[in-house]
């Protein structure tokens, strides 16, 4: 009986020890969009995500579990990182080749074989930078120096480089892609959060926090052909504005309305994270 007692005291142990380690979290929501002229769509969605810790290791598995037509649990993402000294190991175990969630719209990473992938990161003690290694010979560097971000990523005829700061109440983002400069500028004047792009497009929220509205405008996108092995073509796309009005209840969940102009639509979604 003693050795049975122990038994289960030690499995208790364990158990516990390793739901200690493990997180859950998700959300899910239920839209109904009236779309305009066409007729009108009720979509659902959930997702979930499981995290678990030992130590410095840490694995996380996100699922869309709301089933759609297959009614089945998709895998979203499978992640594994290690922290050994200075040293930390990441790995990407899913291979977004075989996902159905895939878009080509708006130039989106392209499925061009396996996308799974090894990256070596190394704490470097010279200005608090980074360097990482990944499994296809690109190498990043990333720091933070004087309050400005920056990244550089050198790879075989496309280095990119961003950055980021907040200057005098301005929050400025840089990235230059190739060759290609893109840039944002963000700030707040009278409690409304204006941000500016060099696509020309402007967003602006005001309100008070658990009822606000956002306004975006998004301009014309032009069409373009695809670049590289891993990126889509581009469709061309007329400019259109948002309006996004959103209010947090006391049960936990959010209500939205958002209309655009693109299509005269008007979505009504019900919220809720956890």
């Amino acid at each position: 009986m003693k050795k049975l007692i122990a038994l289960f005291a030690t499995t208790a142990v364990a158990s516990g020890s390793a739901m200690a380690g493990i997180a859950l979290s998700g959300s899910a929501s239920v839209s109904y969009d009236d779309n305009g002229s066409s007729p009108s769509a009720t979509s659902y969605d959930a997702d979930m995500t499981l995290t678990g810790t030992a130590g410095g290791t840490t694995y996380t598995q996100s699922m869309d579990i709301d089933g759609g037509t297959t009614r089945t649990v998709g895998v979203t993402g499978s992640s594994l990182s290690t922290t050994i000294g200075p040293v930390t190991i990441s790995a990407d175990m899913y291979d977004e080749s075989d996902a159905a969630t895939v878009s080509s719209t708006g130039g989106l990473s392209a499925d061009s074989g396996d996308n799974r992938s090894v990256t070596v990161s190394l704490d470097a003690p010279v200005g608090d930078a980074t360097i990482g290694l990944n499994d296809t010979g690109d190498v990043t560097v990333t720091g933070t120096f004087s309050g400005v971000t920056v990244s550089h990523t050198m790879q075989d005829g496309t280095d990119t480089t961003s950055g980021s700061a907040s200057i005098a109440g301005m929050d400025i983002t840089l990235s230059n892609d190739a060759g290609s400069t893109t840039w944002t500028i963000g700030t707040t004047v009278a409690g409304t959060a204006v941000t500016v792009g060099s696509d020309k497009s402007i967003s602006a929220t005001f309100g008070v926090t658990g009822n606000t509205v956002v306004v975006s405008h998004t301009a014309e996108r032009a069409s373009a052909a695809s670049t590289t092995s891993t990126k889509y073509s581009v469709a061309q796309k007329d400019a259109y504005t948002t309006i996004a009005v959103s209010r947090d209840l006391t049960s936990g969940a959010t209500l939205s309305a958002t209309y655009n102009t693109f299509d005269s639509s008007l979505t009504l979604k019900a919220a809720v994270a956890f």
